[in-house]
């Protein structure tokens, strides 16, 4: 499953997105990663999820990124949650390029049995269908 929080820049997407994962974590059986553009939210986590700055890789095209998710998975296999912070920029890509990620993250969740909760950095009506119907928050 894919769920997008959308909003424009400024409007609580990581905050909310930090009481999701918090709250989350009370109930998880398997492992959270929470991926990130940087270590600013190291101390608003619970110690239970693993935070992952994703800059400090390589990574430059959303192929890469998407190996990068999948190297995740591959090793660890009570992963039950991925949450993403900032998206597009985590992921390379702009708001015209999410059809084809959350078409992929989906197939992915699918086969490996793995959430993804995604802030995207702008308004819902601006996403594509798909990512229109996996928006669970719209600010």
């Amino acid at each position: 499953m894919v769920q997008i929080i959308a909003g424009r820049k400024g409007k609580g997407k990581t905050k909310f997105l930090l009481e999701k994962v918090n709250s989350a974590v009370k109930e998880a059986h398997g492992t959270i990663v929470y991926l990130d553009k940087n270590t600013q939210h190291m101390y608003d986590l619970s110690n239970r999820v693993r935070l992952i700055d994703v800059f400090k890789y390589p990574i430059h095209s959303y192929e890469a990124f998407l190996g990068f998710i999948c190297g995740i998975i591959s090793q660890d296999h009570d992963l039950e949650q991925v949450y993403m912070d900032a998206f597009l920029k985590l992921s390379n890509l702009n708001g015209n390029e999410i059809e084809r990620a959350v078409d992929d993250l989906a197939a992915i969740s699918e086969k490996y049995g793995v959430e993804f909760i995604l802030s995207v950095s702008e308004d819902k009506e601006n996403l594509p269908a798909n990512a229109q119907e996996c928006t669970v928050i719209a600010l």
